[in-house]
């Protein structure tokens, strides 16, 4: 990777980032605090970066010409395409930004069509409503909007008891484990496509526990759990991907660019406490009928965090192998069995 072309990949990644106008509120500071995490080891200034991005909006033609190599447009193309598809299948204008961008890059339709296909396959498995079982009542959960873990709402399905899990502590520990590893594993490979599972695994977990403790879940409830604890969907995957690249262990949809397991360790680490985390705050958060409010669970979610970072490296040699098992052209197979 040409050190040069970082800040034009980059700049485009935020752009796709704001594509859709990026309304919420906490989304739009998850991405400042990833600019501001990211900055230090970007070379250059990314939180002035960021704000040039929402003020100026640079100009797609200027940014594609600063690339030096079409391996380096293929990759600004599938950063961008990742962080389009981040919280689910892209909307119209971020639709438009992709079509855009792609001509502005000179990609061939095929490749295109063909990387779009793979990555909307990814979100759909995560975030398609035919990938989770229908309900015929949804419950209030913590609102998108507000921030609030909601509690009003305590009915079961499936004849359960709420709060209750149909999962033993054993079979839910291994689950959240289970997910942890994958990520972790997922983060270690050099394809593109592999950050993208990341967050709808994450989705199926938190869908999963909150199903097992008898509330009538879908996707949408399990998103609005991750933004209430403070995970955002668009930044946790802009700083993925950004760490990938400025480590220069990115490759291409269709691999290709190498893999360094050491050097990918740290982030590795992250991705499982994050999921580890998420997981065992789902277990309380639904295992105590939904009472506990948005501020405690976002406090419990970064005590949770740095305990799962320590936790990591106990399993660094079962996440690489892991790793060595995933196959990036059956992704949306891996997040639906999840």
């Amino acid at each position: 990777m040409n050190p040069q072309d970082i800040r034009p990949i980059l700049t485009i990644a935020l752009m796709a980032a704001f594509a859709d106008g990026l309304k919420d509120e906490r989304e739009r500071a998850e991405v400042k605090r990833v600019a501001d995490a990211l900055g230090a080891d970007a070379g250059f200034d990314l939180p002035t970066l960021y704000r040039e991005v929402l003020i100026e909006k640079p100009d797609l033609a200027q940014l594609a010409g600063a690339l030096s190599s079409p391996g380096a447009r293929q990759l600004a193309f599938e950063m961008a395409l990742g962080v389009c598809d981040a919280d689910g299948v892209q909307g119209p204008e971020e639709r438009d930004f992709i079509g855009r961008l792609s001509r502005a890059l000179g990609m061939d339709a095929k490749v295109v069509a063909a990387a779009s296909q793979q990555a909307d396959a990814v979100a759909d498995a995560g975030f398609g409503a035919e990938s989770y079982l229908p309900s015929a009542h949804m419950p209030t959960g913590a609102s998108a909007s507000t921030g609030h873990a909601a509690t009003a709402d305590t009915s079961a399905v499936s004849g359960t008891v709420t709060g209750r899990s149909s999962m033993t502590d054993a079979e839910s520990d291994a689950l959240i484990l289970k997910a942890a590893i994958t990520n972790a594993a997922l983060e270690i490979l050099p394809e593109s496509l592999a950050s993208m599972a990341i967050i709808p695994l994450q989705v199926r977990l938190v869908y999963r526990i909150g199903k097992a403790h008898g509330y009538p879940m879908d996707a949408g409830q399990a998103k609005d759990f991750l933004a209430t604890v403070g995970v955002g969907l668009t930044g946790q995957y802009l700083e993925q991907f950004g760490r990938k690249l400025l480590g220069g262990l990115l490759g291409g949809i269709g691999g290709g660019l190498g893999r360094s397991i050491g050097r990918q360790a740290a982030s590795s680490g992250m991705s499982f406490a994050t999921t580890y985390a998420l997981g065992r705050v789902a277990q309380r958060y639904y295992g105590s009928g939904r009472s506990i409010d948005a501020t405690t669970l976002k406090q419990t979610f970064l005590s949770m965090l740095e305990e799962a970072k320590g936790l990591a490296p106990r399993y660094q040699d079962q996440i690489e192998r892991m790793s060595g098992t995933i196959d990036t052209r059956s992704l949306a197979s891996l997040i639906k069995s999840a």
